[in-house]
């Protein structure tokens, strides 16, 4: 389901004492996007989206994440566009990893320039409150954690107990959610499936700078690399276009879109068998790759896990692009405090 088939809903208005409204916020690396959410998960106005100043520094990151949310606030709802709302919090998934009680990111990669160390809760507020907007509650939590919250809140994971999340794209990330809540860890990283050795990955290089880890062969540009050093192609400039020579019939790209998926098998196969969740859900630009990549991934881990096991599913997520605005929306309306439900 894409943002603009979320189903209606009536019309809620912090101000008018109702189910507050919030803003769910999804911060890429070339984009960040957001929208106005209600507490039944509905985006209620249409979403808003600017390019990522990733390489300007965090000062200038923190002026755009704010612009971005006024402008939400001033665009009103899809009801009555054009008339500024109240809202009741502002939450963000960024990539990285996020402590989210302190509000700030505590490491990441150079996708976005000098973001580790960033105090995002108190840079926005700030930003807001001069704005005009008062002094909003602001949640930030990892993206993939936000997309992760969407899907098992009202996606492809909603109804089970456990989901474990799995981005495959650029990079790969992970999620846990139980009962409802993210499962963080002791050190913020937990589900972060890219960076656990795989068998088939050895010697593969990594974007954390250790060699052997799944996202060093799994990940969108990794498959690009591995295609072009296996002799692939010198003029395909991306995954994407591997992925068309593959079902073009080009050996090279099967290979490199195979070995891809069934790393991530045997990778899933290890986790599912430590954490026994009801399903696993996988997003991410891998994941709308055809049967040349979902048939080696389902086979490869039918094949490594126990019995009992049997009856997991690996299947698609189904929010799309809204999951994590919605999974970013349910930790701000956690603390405008409208539901014990929505807590993250």
């Amino acid at each position: 389901m894409n943002q603009d088939a979320r189903p209606s809903a009536p019309f809620n208005s912090s101000s008018s004492g109702e189910t507050p409204l919030v803003v769910g916020l999804d911060l890429g690396g070339t984009k960040m996007a957001a929208a106005l959410v209600d507490a039944d998960g509905v985006l209620r106005g249409s979403v808003a989206s600017c390019s990522t100043p990733a390489h300007d520094g965090p000062a200038a990151m923190l002026d755009s994440i704010s612009a971005l949310v006024q402008q939400v606030v001033t665009s009103g709802t899809r009801e009555a566009p054009g008339l500024p709302v109240s809202v009741a919090a502002v939450g963000i998934g960024t990539a990285g990893v996020v402590d989210v009680e302190g509000g700030m990111i505590l490491s990441a990669t150079d996708a976005i320039t000098g973001w580790a160390g960033t105090r995002i809760v108190a840079g926005v507020q700030e930003r807001l409150a001069v704005a005009g907007l008062g002094v909003l509650p602001v949640h930030v939590e990892n993206d993939v954690d936000a997309y992760a919250a969407g899907e098992a809140w009202l996606g492809a994971g909603a109804g089970a107990e456990v989901v474990l999340m799995v981005a495959v794209g650029t990079g790969v990330g992970g999620a846990l959610v139980i009962e409802g809540r993210t499962r963080r860890g002791a050190h913020h990283v937990a589900g972060e499936i890219g960076h656990v050795p795989v068998p088939g990955a050895q010697g593969e290089p990594c974007t954390c700078g250790r060699p052997g880890h799944l996202e060093g062969i799994t990940a969108g540009p990794q498959i690009h690399r591995r295609y072009l050093e296996k002799g692939g192609a010198p003029d395909v400039p991306d995954a994407r276009e591997v992925e068309k020579r593959a079902t073009a019939g080009d050996g090279i790209a099967q290979k490199v879109y195979r070995d891809s998926a069934v790393c991530l098998g045997r990778a899933l196969a290890g986790l599912v068998t430590v954490i026994d969740p009801d399903v696993v859900v996988v997003s991410g630009g891998l994941a709308r790759a055809g049967d040349l990549w979902w048939e080696p991934l389902r086979q490869t881990f039918a094949a490594e896990i126990i019995d009992p096991l049997a009856p997991i599913k690996i299947i698609p997520a189904t929010l799309g692009t809204a999951a994590p605005i919605v999974g970013a929306a349910r930790g701000a309306l956690a603390l405008a405090g409208s539901n014990d439900n929505h807590r993250p």
